[in-house]
């Protein structure tokens, strides 16, 4: 074919001689092919030809019992059949649900910051996204009562509140048990639907996180949404959805649902073969273990090459850390800098609607090696450095090993350095300074 090579694979790019911190995607080498192959074998030998044809609107009974199960044993209390709906992963549900429950100039409220592509699936519909601001311990539910009182006196019609409150991208908080029960009590009074994205409620590295918002009031204002992709595999776009019984059948009664039938059906069946076989708990506990390292070699990183004024946050789970970066400096602006010097990141900025986070970035540590890590946090100290006019340490001996410039170790003579201790979960430090 003339232009195949304009036909990629895969979503990603990985550019050359560039440690790419910006992709909240998870490692190849913890992708379960494995396992997939032997679960999608179990569904066809039981399933056979029942697991290729169109599938029921709500799912197949199978996985809607195995997610009902596990949830039960997970959070000890196992939702209604007819609360539970899957999905083809959280963009397929969030759209869908925008389609149905807004209209073209109706009000959609976000967690500022948030998720920067979810703002984009919102603004698809029409919508009109305005931010309620989030703290060191998540969204700030007195602001949000502001909100909806000033939205309320201009007469506008507030449809949605959308947030991930577990280990949120980009920052890593968790919502407190305090804040979740005020939030689910204002959204019961106020008639607002909240969508909570809960995809990384399974990635925790120390401690579980507080009860999802939709278990704090079952069948309620929440609807939470579930997916197989941070803890599975992106590529099986596969999810759930749990809420209201009327939600559900609004879902499942819709056009596309009802020309289609359910979604991704045949991978429904191969991840339900996958659970019945115990394969996701294990995959669940390789990432958990992976991912814990990972950001802590991330972190290590961060102490030992940025300069002073750079603050982030230790997350307990998820794919990112929060970085903070010196007075007056524009992430977006700063961003060539970086990469030229062979680092990437998401500028701060793409993660609010209403204006500001310039001075932030997101930094994703689920991609890359260890060693990468390493490598990207020394080139992010080192382009951050050079602006702020100082240097982070003296590197000779560079070699390469599978990465272009990445750093021979054992060949490097480090400036003496006094690093600042990292928080513990939950807190903003300031680590590194040059003497």
């Amino acid at each position: 074919m003339k232009n195949e090579k304009w036909l990629p694979d895969l979503q990603l790019y990985q550019r050359p001689g560039i440690v790419e911190l910006m992709w909240g995607h998870p490692a190849f080498v913890l992708l379960p092919a494995d396992e997939v192959r032997q679960a999608a074998q179990v569904a066809l030998e039981r399933d056979g030809s029942l697991a290729l044809a169109y599938g029921a609107e709500q799912g197949p009974r199978c996985l809607i019992e195995q997610v009902c199960a596990r949830l039960g044993r997970l959070e000890g209390a196992a939702p209604d059949p007819e609360q539970v709906m899957v999905t083809g992963g959280v963009s397929q549900a969030l759209d869908l649900l925008c389609t149905l429950l807004t209209q073209p100039g109706d009000v959609v409220l976000v967690e500022s910051p948030t998720y920067y592509l979810a703002l984009r699936v919102l603004r698809d519909h029409g919508v009109e996204l305005v931010p309620v601001p989030a703290d060191e311990e998540g969204l700030r539910v007195e602001a949000l009562e502001e909100a909806l009182a000033s939205l309320r006196r201009e007469g506008r019609r507030v449809r949605l509140l959308y947030l991930v409150p577990t280990f949120n991208n980009p920052t890593g908080r968790t919502l407190g048990i305090e804040r979740r029960r005020a939030l689910v009590e204002r959204a019961e009074r106020e008639g607002l639907t909240v969508l909570e994205d809960d995809v990384y409620r399974e990635l925790w590295y120390e401690v579980p996180p507080a009860p999802s918002l939709y278990s704090l009031a079952p069948a309620g204002p929440v609807v939470r949404l579930g997916s197989f992709s941070k803890v599975l595999a992106p590529g099986l776009r596969l999810g759930w959805m749990l809420a209201s019984p009327e939600i559900v059948r609004r879902c499942t009664g819709s056009g596309l649902l009802d020309s289609g039938g359910g979604v991704n059906h045949f991978t429904a069946h191969v991840v339900a073969a996958l659970m019945e076989l115990g394969l996701l708990e294990r995959q669940v506990e390789r990432l958990r273990a992976a991912y814990r390292e990972r950001r802590d070699a991330l972190l290590a990183g961060l102490g030992k090459y940025l300069p002073e004024g750079c603050r982030w946050a230790r997350p307990g789970g998820g794919f990112f850390v929060w970085l903070r970066l010196p007075a007056g400096v524009d992430s977006e602006v700063f961003l060539p800098a970086a990469e030229a010097a062979g680092v990437s990141y998401v500028p701060g900025a793409r993660f609010f609607t209403g204006g500001g986070g310039g001075e932030y970035c997101r930094l994703a540590f689920t991609l890359v090696s260890l060693e990468e890590l390493d490598e990207g946090a020394r080139r992010l100290g080192e382009a951050v450095g050079t602006r702020e006019g100082t240097r982070i340490g003296r590197i000779s001996g560079s070699e390469e090993h599978g990465l272009a410039g990445l750093t021979d170790r054992k060949n490097t003579d480090w400036q003496d350095w006094r690093i600042g201790r990292i928080g513990a979960e939950g807190d903003e430090k300031l680590v590194g300074e040059n003497p």
